[in-house]
């Protein structure tokens, strides 16, 4: 038997639909159940501003918006998110409006390569959106599940405190924050 008839002999994965609004749009897919949301989002839909890091959920790169908090689009499958509110990076801006925390990210040169931007961002929204972080410190505790290979930690910091209304309070005040350095 040749590969041409083994392949024909072989019965298609089973596939399940799944209802999806994505970044305020409906969307209708056919997904097999091992399909992660984050394959779902690149490799299907061609929404590549989430990246693939880890695959394993310890860097952050992947993180989007589900119903308004951030999960790692790595660890979930897409059948487990049918009927959800999904938000990508794509869907931060309002047309050409950025969004504030996007423009806070451009004021204080918060990346370098941008491979992690995406998931920074929505970390960071969903992390404004949960509400638990009321200084300096707690934000950069929340976001430490964000890796930035870079280093623009501070700049990072900056930015989601000052679209916080944090700006102004320093955890040590006795270490200034100078752009462009990581606080050892």
């Amino acid at each position: 038997m040749d590969a041409h008839t083994t392949a024909a002999r072989t019965p298609a994965a089973a596939t399940y639909p799944i209802s999806l609004r994505i970044n305020g749009e409906q969307r209708q897919c056919e997904v097999e159940a091992w399909v992660t949301l984050l394959d779902l989002l690149r490799e299907r839909l061609g929404l590549t501003g989430t990246k693939k890091g880890c695959d394993h959920g310890q860097c952050g790169a992947c993180t989007v918006l589900v119903g308004g908090k951030r999960i790692n689009a790595c660890l979930t499958l897409a059948v487990m998110q049918n009927g959800k509110d999904i938000v990508t990076v794509e869907g931060l801006a309002d047309g050409d409006q950025l969004h504030p925390l996007q423009q806070a990210f451009i004021d204080h040169d918060a990346f370098q390569c941008g491979y992690c931007t995406p998931g920074q961002l929505c970390s960071a929204i969903g992390l404004m959106r949960e509400g638990e972080a009321r200084t300096v410190a707690e934000v950069r505790e929340l976001m430490s599940g964000n890796l930035c290979r870079c280093g623009a930690y501070p700049q990072i910091v900056a930015a989601v405190t000052q679209v916080m209304g944090l700006a102004e309070q320093q955890d040590h005040p006795e270490r200034p924050y100078i752009p462009g350095t990581v606080p050892a």
